[in-house]
């Protein structure tokens, strides 16, 4: 049997707020199918996405109220999963029910824990508040990365390709030179890297508006399982961005959060945020649509990346100083893994 490649036991973003309407929404989160909908009182709600009596998904039923009616025999589950009618009798086998999966709706996405929902503790909800904090303009969209999801946090904990996957864009040999600090808590890795007196490249020069010399950083957030934010920005070489003094630079933060979807897929939610023109929609979506084009380099190496895993099973990767990032990101999610397989081996 194959080792465990996620926790279950940990919030993951299931969709975008808007994705989820009065209307069925299937999803796989973990290897569990799972449908998701919006109740009458627009609050959020998710099913495994199989009826109790002969497995048919349930979202291929319809939603009536706040239930929702099985598209083969008209069972009925209510938002507890449990059911509530059956065709042709009154009484209704008490074993009747489907599992009802704990929500959060935050920070714009629908969160779901697929682990024990006795643990289900809405403060754990990754921190990507810049998605809606007024202070900040941000957008972003979905990806369907074809890989593990860990591959995905190895990409953005070692952002030395950028030098090399994105050079038309945000990539310059100075990321792949400047040195890097790598820290660490229980839950979480960072990586700081600062490269100074450089030429902007040119997603930085369009923010910055004009063509100078700066001091630009990238800090590496990494949240146990897979959520990454990256505080990134330029500011002109010489007036304080190193020493803590941003105000004459532009400031943004790519959001991330990928959710395992099977072994080798999964679901990659992204969002940009910024901190000028906050109140130009422009902006807004020159600079999504901007990255999105940067990631879509990123889902070609990915996918590569993982066909070529697939085909070499045995192979021993061998890390380098730039994978101090993704190597404490890997550790942390061991690490909860294997707590997690501790629990069960102790309760069987």
């Amino acid at each position: 049997m194959n080792a465990p490649r996620f926790p279950l036991n940990a919030w993951y973003a299931a969709a975008w707020d808007v994705e989820v309407k009065r209307a069925l929404l299937p999803r796989t989160i973990c290897n569990q199918p799972v449908v998701l909908y919006r109740k009458q009182n627009g609050n959020a709600a998710a099913l495994a996405d199989a009826c109790w009596h002969r497995l048919l998904p349930l979202s291929m039923g319809e939603l009536h109220g706040d239930n929702v009616i099985c598209g083969y025999h008209g069972l009925e589950f209510d938002e507890s999963g449990r059911c509530v009618y059956m065709p042709s009798q009154d009484t209704i086998n008490p074993s009747a029910c489907v599992r009802s999966y704990p929500i959060v709706e935050k920070h714009r996405f629908i969160w779901i824990w697929p682990g024990d929902p006795a643990l289900a503790n809405p403060a754990l909800v990754p921190d990507m508040h810049w998605i809606n904090d007024p202070d900040w303009a941000a957008d972003g969209k979905y990806i369907h990365a074809k890989c593990d999801y860990r591959l995905v946090v190895d990409n953005l904990m070692d952002l030395t390709h950028e030098t090399y996957v994105h050079g038309s864009s945000i990539g310059q040999r100075a990321v792949a030179e400047a040195p890097f600090e790598a820290t660490h808590t229980d839950t979480t890795a960072t990586i700081t890297r600062w490269m100074i007196d450089i030429d902007a490249p040119p997603f930085w020069e369009m923010q910055l508006g004009r063509k100078e010399h700066v001091d630009r950083w990238q800090i590496i957030n990494f949240a146990a399982p897979a959520t990454v934010c990256i505080d990134v920005g330029v500011a002109p070489h010489g007036t304080g961005a190193p020493e803590g003094d941003r105000s004459h630079g532009v400031n943004g933060y790519v959001l991330n959060t990928m959710t395992p979807e099977t072994d080798r897929t999964s679901h990659y939610f992204w969002a940009f945020a910024r901190n000028h023109h906050i109140d130009d929609q422009s902006w807004t979506t020159r600079l999504r649509e901007g990255v999105a084009g940067v990631f879509r380099e990123d889902e070609h190496i990915l996918e590569a990346q993982q066909k070529a895993i697939d085909a070499n099973p045995d192979h021993t990767f061998y890390n380098l100083n730039i994978d101090a990032g993704s190597m404490w990101a890997r550790k942390l999610i061991d690490r909860m893994i294997a707590e997690e397989a501790a629990v069960r081996q102790a309760a069987e």
